[in-house]
């Protein structure tokens, strides 16, 4: 059924109807015509051989070589009635258990008969019936091969379509459908002799597939073109931040004791954190990071994790389980989780490992529901007039997670609390030479 209700076979099954529906409404009207024309030769045929009978009988004289007689017990009623009323007619019926057409007309106070074989014109009839029928039939399954044929080209070409913009969607901004620059009129393209809208071409057809198919590889590239820019962009606010920022730690180290230093210290720390962070998140939308993988014991490795934040977190392990994974990178990952369960939530943090699943928990108002929906945003605070969120630490944490091909789900709990789930892959190392 799913296959029936694709593009493609919509489109076959209202090209064959209506290709039926043009076929059973000429082959009715040639039916009629030729069906008025043959029956009308035989009533022509029939009157002439009244004519001829009516004139022998005027004068008395034999019928000639015509099938006439008076009154025949055969006449249909509604001609006999006809010539009762002073009239001459013709019609259809059987005499001596043959198809005939009778022809009558009045002689004195009598009906005056003739009879032709109409046999043979009732099988010409039905001939043409057939061979309208067989036209018919040839013609629905050609139009129905015909279309089935230009609607697969037309559905493979949208899925193909589809398929890119999905792969846009999931991030590959790289993926085009890179169909050709002209169309055919296989294509069910129209005429069209207007150039291309970049004036590099002239078209001589119009494709409206491959109009959307430019149009998505158009906006996947300015889309790529703008990204690109804004990680050119921070990662050189970030590299040019980085030289001035150390030379002013190292100048606040001279300062005196007190708490000026202090404050200054905290803040100058805080923004180098913030400048490695911007670096570390556009090295990895550049896509150059690369995981060291290792087998590793789930359990030990978080508790040492935990243990290296020096932040209270409860780790409990339910169940051990040796994982393919990056020890450095989950050791960023689980860290910045635990500063942001601290930061934004409220204790007690819980961190829970069950075979290659690690979970971590805290009780407070929970992630906000754009973050659950849409993923990690950079740049969103807990500030109301700027949207919430949860700053850069997820962000990163979704980054490096994608590095070691883990899916962090973020969800909150249902008595309350950020609940953040991740599933490392469990399998063996990849084999080099």
């Amino acid at each position: 059924m799913r296959a029936l209700s694709s593009l493609r076979w919509k489109i076959a099954l209202t090209t064959t109807t209506v290709c039926c529906l043009v076929a059973a409404a000429l082959g009715i009207l040639v039916h009629n015509v030729v069906a008025r024309q043959v029956v009308g030769e035989v009533r022509k045929e029939a009157a002439r051989d009244l004519d001829h009978a009516l004139g022998h009988y005027e004068y008395g004289t034999a019928h000639g070589d015509v099938n006439a007689a008076l009154d025949p017990p055969g006449l249909p009623a509604p001609l006999r009635a006809l010539v009762a009323r002073g009239r001459t007619g013709s019609m259809v019926g059987s005499h001596g258990g043959e198809p005939v057409m009778w022809a009558a007309g009045p002689a004195d106070r009598s009906a005056l008969a003739v009879w032709i074989p109409y046999g043979n014109t009732r099988e010409r009839l039905r001939d043409i019936d057939t061979a309208i029928l067989a036209s018919a039939a040839l013609a629905a399954g050609v139009v129905a091969l015909a279309g089935l044929f230009l609607a697969d080209r037309i559905s493979r070409r949208l899925a193909t379509t589809a398929a890119v913009a999905r792969r846009i969607s999931a991030g590959d901004l790289d993926a085009r459908v890179d169909f050709p620059a002209d169309a055919g009129p296989d294509t069910g393209a129209e005429a069209d002799p207007d150039p291309d809208p970049d004036g590099r071409r002239p078209r001589r057809y119009r494709d409206e597939v491959r109009d959307v198919a430019h149009a998505l590889d158009s906006m996947a590239a300015s889309l790529q073109e703008r990204l690109e820019a804004e990680k050119r962009f921070t990662a050189d606010v970030a590299h040019e931040l980085r030289t001035p920022l150390t030379g002013s730690l190292a100048a606040a180290a001279l300062l005196p004791e007190g708490r000026p230093k202090e404050m200054i210290n905290d803040r100058l720390r805080a923004l180098h954190r913030l400048t490695e962070d911007l670096l570390e998140i556009s090295r990895l939308d550049s896509g150059v990071e690369r995981a060291d993988l290792s087998r590793v014991e789930l359990g030990r490795a978080v508790e040492r994790a935990v243990t290296a934040t020096r932040l209270p977190a409860e780790v409990r392990v339910v169940r051990d389980a040796v994982v393919l994974t990056d020890r450095r990178r989950l050791d960023r990952i689980l860290a910045n989780l635990l500063v942001n369960a601290h930061k934004h939530g409220r204790p007690p943090v819980e961190v829970t490992v069950e075979g290659p699943v690690v979970v971590i928990r805290d009780h407070g108002p929970g992630y906000p529901a754009e973050l659950i929906e849409q993923g990690p945003k950079r740049f969103r605070t807990g500030d109301p007039g700027r949207g919430r969120g949860h700053g850069l630490g997820l962000t990163i944490v979704a980054g490096q997670a994608a590095v070691l091909e883990i899916t962090p789900v973020f969800a909150n709990a249902p008595d309350g609390g950020a609940l953040t789930t991740l599933r490392l892959p469990v399998g063996r190392l990849p084999e080099t030479g």
